[in-house]
């Protein structure tokens, strides 16, 4: 006889307990200024529009909170796109922040910005913003820039990895780690954190091995690291007119559901 049960079937997602899948983007904006060296952060809101992210990680913008004589980079680009946004202050350049924003379509529940810096070498840091999914699952995004030099870049691996950042206690939601790593070869860096994280392989995904810069592109710098509870279902490089001319960089977009 058969019978009929409540119970969801194997795999299966219930409605209400199931948190929404969600695209996430990294994009270094090169503090707005494009291949024809002008700044027109009107150019990278007109390529965020065209990928629509929920979620996004900005490396080398300026923001100038708290002044109304000087442009607001990252404030300017939230505002345009109706985001909240969080911004890790790393260094100052001619009296103005800058360093790193993530924007967010979710509710932002908690920012941190960590010091990475090495030594005597450019500030550096990793913003973290907790970023809540709805029906209480949390996000841990994680916007890091990496310095130039490889010993540099090991030194910041590590802080990464420690338990005051992605191996933080605390921590009680999924985490993604993105942004521009500065790593021209895969070195000891990108080996610490895919220990750690699963890496988006672009060679599998995109077909190639190099991204930047987007005209010619020579290396590949700008990464993407998950936990493994989530499911990367793409992944490409937002190549467009628009994308070509607004930064040396191309943006990176992933979709991302729960696995």
């Amino acid at each position: 006889m058969a019978h009929s049960s409540n119970q969801p079937t194997a795999g299966a997602c219930v409605s209400f307990a199931c948190p929404p899948a969600f695209r996430v983007v990294t994009y270094n904006v090169h503090k707005c200024c494009g291949l024809d060296r002008r700044v027109r952060p009107a150019r990278i809101i007109e390529v965020l529009r065209e990928i629509d992210a929920d979620i996004i990680a900005l490396q080398e913008i300026f923001s100038a909170s708290g002044s109304a004589h000087v442009p607001d980079q990252a404030r300017e680009i939230a505002h345009a796109l109706g985001y909240e946004l969080c911004f890790g202050e790393n260094r100052r350049l001619n009296g103005i922040g800058y360093g790193n924003a993530i924007l967010s379509r979710f509710a932002v529940l908690y920012s941190h910005n960590y010091d990475i810096s090495w030594r005597w070498r450019e500030r550096r840091g990793c913003l973290r913003a907790d970023i809540s999914l709805g029906e209480g699952f949390i996000l841990h995004v994680f916007n890091a820039h990496f310095g130039t030099g490889y010993v540099e870049r090991r030194h910041q691996a590590r802080r990464l990895i420690s338990a005051e950042i992605l191996n933080n206690a605390e921590l009680n939601g999924a985490r993604i780690l993105l942004g521009d790593f500065n790593e021209w070869k895969r070195g000891l860096a990108s080996f610490l954190l895919a220990t750690h994280l699963q890496s988006a392989d672009i060679r599998y995904h995109l077909g190639r091995p190099r991204t930047y810069p987007g005209i010619l592109p020579l290396v590949h710098l700008d990464h993407i690291y998950y936990d493994s509870s989530l499911k990367l279902e793409s992944l490409r490089l937002h190549r467009t007119r628009a994308s070509l001319i607004a930064s040396d960089h191309l943006p990176i977009v992933a979709d991302f559901a729960w696995g």
